[in-house]
């Protein structure tokens, strides 16, 4: 299992960016996946996670914001973030299981 996300950058508040995760390794359409983040100093947060189904599932912070989906063709997932907070700044991996990639960071400043 292999796990490389990317998409994160310098966003200003209220801007938006869309993270990606390549997997490799397993099939992404039959897995359950999940994308949590973390900040300096603080503990893994989970933000959203979708079933093999495509049920989708979202923290509280980031519901109406966020969108999870997924590509089974490029077997990458992706989250879309729209109308990004200072607060959402964090270091944002995807996880399958207890995998995860080396994260992609997202910062929100002005």
């Amino acid at each position: 299992v292999q796990l490389v996300e990317s998409g994160g950058g310098l966003v200003q508040p209220g801007g938006s960016l869309r993270l990606s995760c390549a997997a490799s390794g397993f099939t992404l359409a039959t897995a359950y996946m999940d994308w949590v983040r973390q900040v300096p100093g603080k503990g893994l947060q989970w933000v959203s996670s979708i079933s093999s189904q495509g049920t989708t599932f979202y923290t509280d912070s980031v519901k109406g914001r966020f969108t999870i989906s997924r590509d089974n063709a490029k077997n990458t997932l992706f989250l879309q973030m729209n109308g990004l907070k200072a607060e959402d700044t964090a270091t944002y991996f995807c996880q399958k299981n207890t995998v995860r990639g080396q994260g992609t960071q997202v910062t929100v400043s002005s």
